[in-house]
């Protein structure tokens, strides 16, 4: 290959789409066995190549020459071949230096840890070290090369303001798994993740629900790309540029998700946002039925709503990974946490709140067949939806107005 991503596991990686955004070369991805990199190196039939978990400091030593910030760091994530001679560099620091201050990320003077200990963390410490943070720590659970221990963090430093994930942790497939508790932290300010695929981790979500600043490493990969780029042809990328591949990248793996009662609008307006959006429309409870073979009606009158919520779980479950989709959940989607994370992890919830009084009953909807009932639900379930988006929409205007309103919202979110 001319220009490509060495690795051991690729499955989650973006970086093919967002190089050749820029226009000037192909760019493939190369998963290579832990026996393998030694032999792929020494042949050098590259011209220039990013580098991934595990090998950012096993590369060092097959290069010719490393940037002074790269060997300071002890990690190199880009390898460029000029006739025969490596230079390596480490463009990851710029990444999320960018990252961090994008997001108001305030370090100086503040305490941080940086979970794990692998070569992004190295390019963490870096960063934090120069934007003047008082305390730096790694954890990790072996607590070895000069890292704490996960137990050390809960007990002694409670008071971190900032924690930046470097470790897998939460990545795709393992969207379940969280690196950290983040409920032992009083005093925290902010909560970084290195981690793109899912857009949000459930450390990410955590951090949001309890009212944290966070943001996910989607920009941060895109920033560090644009510096490779630039080492790779010697061309300027134009800050314009970044801007339209970072929002072209984001919008092909984010999903709208509407939640919201039975009738408030979710299914009309999902399809017109899905046809607007050029993007594939999907109806949980349409996809419970298709499961069941039956009406949701049935459902509840054979079998109960336990075991209605549990088809719904795992149907929304399946559509964790779902991409570049408008969602419409059923009424009581948010009732259960998890449904929220999944939805969560590749999605921008929208809360589409429609008055109660204009909800009409109708028999299809067990829990919602009398005015009674949907006045109760209401009732109960606001605080629950009001807490499960990202963005809360008054239904109280036209079908098109209340679209171009989602529309406004999600531009300005990204």
């Amino acid at each position: 290959m001319e220009y490509g991503l060495i690795g051991e596991r690729l499955g989650h990686s973006f970086s093919k789409v967002i190089h050749e955004e820029f226009g000037f070369y192909g760019y493939e991805l190369k998963e290579i066995p832990r026996d393998g990199l030694d032999v792929f190196m020494t042949r050098r039939e590259f011209k220039g190549i990013n580098v991934t978990i595990p090998y950012k400091e096993e590369v060092i030593k097959h290069l010719d020459f490393i940037d002074e910030k790269a060997r300071s760091i002890g990690a190199v994530n880009t390898v460029v071949n000029n006739d025969g001679k490596l230079s390596g560099y480490n463009t990851d620091y710029f990444g999320l230096k960018m990252l961090l201050e994008e997001n108001g990320f305030d370090i100086k003077g503040k305490k941080v840890l940086i979970l794990g200990t692998g070569g992004t963390s190295k390019t963490a410490y870096a960063v934090c070290s120069n934007l003047g943070a008082e305390f730096l720590s790694k954890v990790s659970r072996s607590a070895k090369d000069g890292a704490i221990s996960y137990e050390d963090a809960y007990k002694l430093h409670s008071d971190g303001a900032y924690i930046i994930n470097t470790t897998p942790s939460g990545m795709y497939p393992n969207l379940d798994s969280k690196p950290i508790d983040l409920s032992a932290f009083t005093n925290l300010e902010g909560v970084a993740d290195v981690i793109y695929n899912p857009l949000r981790t459930r450390l990410i979500i955590d951090a949001k629900k309890r009212g944290i600043k966070a943001c996910s490493g989607l920009k941060m990969l895109v920033y560090q790309a644009v510096a490779a780029c630039e080492f790779f042809t010697g061309q300027k990328v134009a800050k314009e540029k970044v801007e339209e591949i970072y929002k072209k990248i984001y919008d092909s793996n984010n999903n709208l998700v509407l939640t919201g009662m039975p009738g408030s609008g979710k299914s009309t307006i999902g399809k017109i946002l899905a046809e607007r959006l050029g993007r594939t429309f999907v109806d949980t409870d349409a996809l419970i039925v298709e499961r069941e073979k039956r009406e949701i009606s049935d459902i509840f009158k054979t079998d109960g709503e336990k075991y209605f919520r549990n088809v719904e779980k795992e149907v929304i479950e399946s559509l964790s990974s779902a991409k570049n989709s408008i969602i419409s959940t059923g009424g009581g989607a948010v009732l259960n946490e998890e449904n929220v994370k999944n939805l969560m992890a590749n999605g921008t919830v929208f809360f589409l709140d429609r008055n109660p009084d204009d909800l009409i009953p109708t028999s299809d909807r067990p829990l919602a067949d009398e005015k009674a009932k949907i006045m109760k639900l209401y009732e109960e379930r606001l605080p629950i939806y009001n807490s499960a988006c990202d963005v809360k929409i008054i239904v109280d205007k036209g079908i098109e107005e209340t679209v171009n309103e989602v529309l406004n919202a999600y531009e300005n979110m990204r």
